[in-house]
């Protein structure tokens, strides 16, 4: 866990904060009016030292199989996926969160050597897990989604403390997804395979070209003189 802040998937949701520039005062008021999960602003004196609500995964830990909804095949799909070839499930995942070039077989290898490897010496995959559990935080960054330990605390009540301070908070919600990717890994890829099914399309429908075919012009001879 100690190479987190080094993760490109990581590093990708920091550049894409990076990206958001202006003045000193446009900072400031960025900063006090603070936004929703859904891009709505929120108010001014009434949300202050109050965190900004984050949305739900849209599916749980456990649904496996998925939802009865247009999505129900690719939910199958994934199912398999993060069954029987997990390599390929996790590849694809970050694919969608980073359609770089290499992307998929940067990451979808150096999983499969790690499966492998977990397997073979432990008996069981203990090893991928740390190299894939950035993915999840990149994915709860990304869509601005609840973390473990902020479900808990909405659930119990307690630790509000905890939740308002941003910077633990974090930490706190990182070790979480390191602890979801190491006790429940295949279904920790599923979960995280059916939101992004559900907000990003695959990078390869992205740039898809159309060819239009155009009949030719007919022509017409003409007379010689």
């Amino acid at each position: 866990m100690g190479g987190e802040e080094d993760n490109p998937l990581l590093n990708v949701w920091k550049g894409e904060k990076e990206k958001v520039g202006g003045t000193k005062e446009e900072e400031e008021v960025e900063t006090s009016v603070g936004w929703t999960a859904d891009g709505l602003p929120l108010g001014h004196a009434s949300v202050v030292g109050e965190p900004v609500a984050r949305s739900q995964w849209n599916s749980s830990l456990f649904a496996c199989l998925g939802r009865n909804d247009e999505f129900c095949s690719s939910d199958l799909e994934v199912c398999l996926l993060g069954s029987f070839v997990p390599c390929m499930l996790y590849g694809s995942n970050v694919e969608r969160i980073d359609s770089g070039p290499g992307t998929y077989a940067n990451h979808c290898l150096p999983y499969t050597g790690l499966y492998l490897l977990g397997n073979s010496l432990f008996g069981w995959n203990c090893l991928a897990p740390w190299f894939s559990y950035p993915s999840r935080t990149a994915i709860r960054r990304k869509f601005n989604l609840e973390g473990s330990c902020e479900a808990f605390t909405r659930s119990c009540g307690c630790c509000r403390g905890m939740i308002e301070d941003e910077e633990q908070r974090e930490h706190c919600e990182a070790a979480c997804d390191f602890a979801t990717h190491f006790c429940c890994h295949a279904c920790s890829l599923c979960q995280e395979g059916r939101e992004l099914r559900r907000r990003l399309p695959h990078p390869g429908f992205n740039n898809r070209s159309v060819l239009v075919m155009i009949p030719p012009v007919e022509q017409a001879m003409g007379r010689g003189f």
